[in-house]
């Protein structure tokens, strides 16, 4: 599988069947998240909307990178001790 370069990365994160940018579904989901509260007050909302897309992302570069993660780092734009604290946050590694 034939690795792409960030300009065709974006654009895959803007494809799906519905065509709509990431961005879209993130707020069509939020919408539908607040709709089911019936007036109750959201708690960490932050937390679980970070916790709902880090850990798929995390996730998709390490297979990506066949686990290498000096290289998931530098795809992600983070220091590869904050990459190690999120696998475990998210026990993709132990």
């Amino acid at each position: 599988m034939a690795k792409k370069n960030g300009k065709q990365q974006g654009k895959a994160l803007k494809a799906s069947k519905s065509k709509k940018p990431l961005c879209k579904h993130t707020e069509d989901a939020l919408q539908n998240y607040f709709q089911t509260l019936n007036g109750d007050r959201p708690g960490d909302l932050y937390e679980l909307v970070i916790g709902e897309v880090e850990r798929p992302l995390f996730k998709a570069v390490m297979d990506y990178t066949e686990g290498n993660q000096s290289q998931a780092a530098g795809i992600l734009g983070i220091n590869r001790g904050t990459l190690r604290k999120k696998l475990k946050t998210y026990s993709l590694i132990q």
